[in-house]
């Protein structure tokens, strides 16, 4: 496991961003974790989280020239990284959304750079049902933008859906999104991880085998 999976996991345990126990999702489903990016309530713990973001870019490869943080999460996120970028010596544009559009002042929708003509890799905690991404790639697109890709903190690699999943439907909406739309999902860290790292740290020894069971009725087909 990468060297930056691994502090992330450790950055989340300790900013409690990472909880387990049983929580009810939006899907109906009972999961014995849950990841809360809003944890991330520090200077310190966002910079921290940001190099992590950075590490798995560049480890990715993916060629871009413009951050856009999607409203809400997305924005304190994306500006974090620029600034993280900025320290490593790339100074990158950086644009983000309104979630009502402004009829005042400069008006719009967005604010910060142009889109126009720029590759654009977008920052986000996680993907959940894909519609806040998909809003986002309308946006770039309205603004004549291209998506270069998308860089997530946590890929909990599960299948799209309700509480029941069929063994045709174990598509994870990450693996949805980037198949729609021809674009690299980046994920800091993914299940599959955090897995790995339960293995290895005795403090969540306990917690592995209900990661285990809910992954074996959950997990996409990626998730093995």
């Amino acid at each position: 496991m990468s060297e930056h999976r691994t502090r992330f996991l450790q950055l989340a345990l300790r900013a409690d961003a990472l909880r387990f126990g049983e929580f009810t999702l939006k899907s109906g489903r009972v999961s014995p974790y849950f990841f809360n990016a809003g944890r991330f309530d520090s200077g310190a713990a966002l910079a921290e989280l940001v190099r992590c973001y950075a590490d798995a870019i560049d480890e990715r490869g993916v060629e871009f020239d413009l951050l856009f943080g999607p409203a809400y999460k997305g924005i304190p996120l994306a500006s974090a990284l620029a600034c993280e970028y900025a320290r490593r010596g790339r100074d990158l544009p950086l644009a983000f959304n309104r979630k009502e559009a402004k009829a005042h002042g400069e008006g719009g929708s967005l604010i910060g750079a142009s889109l126009e003509g720029r590759r654009v890799l977008i920052v986000d905690d996680v993907i959940t049902a894909g519609t806040a991404i998909r809003e986002a790639l309308s946006i770039i697109a309205a603004a004549g933008g291209t998506a270069a890709g998308i860089v997530i903190a946590l890929d909990r690699q599960e299948a799209a859906g309700g509480v029941e999943v069929g063994d045709d439907e174990r598509r994870s909406a990450a693996e949805t999104v980037a198949l729609e739309h021809g674009l690299p999902v980046i994920a800091v860290a993914t299940l599959g991880d955090l897995l790995a790292f339960a293995a290895t740290d005795p403090r969540l020894g306990e917690h592995r085998d209900a990661l285990l069971d809910y992954r074996a009725r959950y997990g996409s087909k990626a998730a093995g």
